[in-house]
């Protein structure tokens, strides 16, 4: 991509997050958890559904062409991961008494950075009845497109949670000198971690996290999918947590099976 092009999507893209950082922050998503659990279905993909009242079922296109057209790329891999959005979504299949969660983010996203901190408390707590998959999806500019390349890099060589919790904490935007001062800190290989930062396999990757936002319609992040519930924006631990036993107690996810 001309690098012009890439500035202006990226600027697009930033916009896009701003925006649903102001529609989707904490109060009014608080709202929307004051009573009881009520739920309706949501349009893609099929099987899944989010809390009524909530705003997830339309939003802007991340990957819409600026030529007005849609991206082919992303076009042909949400295509293909549409039959397997669960396997896509989670990583692996999902075990009897284990909610599985998928988290969307970004690392210079500040409802991000306290949603990652919690979600990790939770899982550690569970003793393995949570498992948490992490989705990159890199929408506020370069360094933020930089930090998700390198912390999918770093896990090629298994420091991927390492990477993640470092570039979560981190107060400033992610540069080449940090990611290498960050690569010997953790001692992974600097040299392989920028190879495979600009590598197809980290651009298939970040590209399957994208497809999945675009089917699940997020306008921004957070964005979660706790068993099939999908939540947009933040949402309070005590809240999660009775979420998390709403999808225990509603048993195995029939779309997944």
């Amino acid at each position: 991509m001309p690098h012009s092009r890439r500035n202006l999507l990226i600027g697009g893209l930033a916009i896009a997050g701003g925006y649903a950082a102001l529609r989707f922050g904490p109060p009014a998503v608080a709202d929307l958890f004051a009573g009881d659990f009520d739920f309706e279905p949501v349009e893609r993909p099929v099987g899944f559904r989010r809390i009524t009242g909530g705003d997830s079922s339309s939003g802007f296109d991340l990957f819409m062409g600026l030529d007005g057209g849609p991206d082919p790329a992303m076009a042909a891999t949400a295509e293909r991961i549409e039959g397997r959005v669960c396997e896509t979504l989670y990583g692996s299949e999902t075990e009897p008494g284990v909610v599985p969660m998928a988290s969307f983010s970004d690392y210079n996203c500040p409802y991000c950075r306290a949603l990652t901190m919690r979600l990790s408390k939770i899982e550690e707590a569970s003793g393995g009845g949570v498992r948490i998959a992490w989705h990159e999806l890199p929408l506020l500019g370069e360094a933020s497109m930089m930090a998700a390349q390198a912390a999918l890099a770093a896990k090629r060589q298994g420091a991927y949670v390492a990477f993640h919790k470092r570039l979560m904490r981190m107060p400033f935007g992610t540069t080449p000198e940090y990611l290498d001062v960050l690569a010997e800190d953790i001692g992974v290989d600097g040299a392989r971690l920028r190879a495979d930062m600009a590598s197809e396999d980290v651009r298939r990757e970040l590209r399957e996290s994208g497809a999945l936002a675009d089917i699940f319609a997020f306008v921004g992040t957070p964005a979660l999918v706790v068993g099939r519930t999908v939540v947009q924006g933040q949402i309070d631990d005590a809240r999660l947590k009775r979420l998390i036993e709403r999808e225990r107690a509603d048993g195995p996810i029939g779309a997944c099976a």
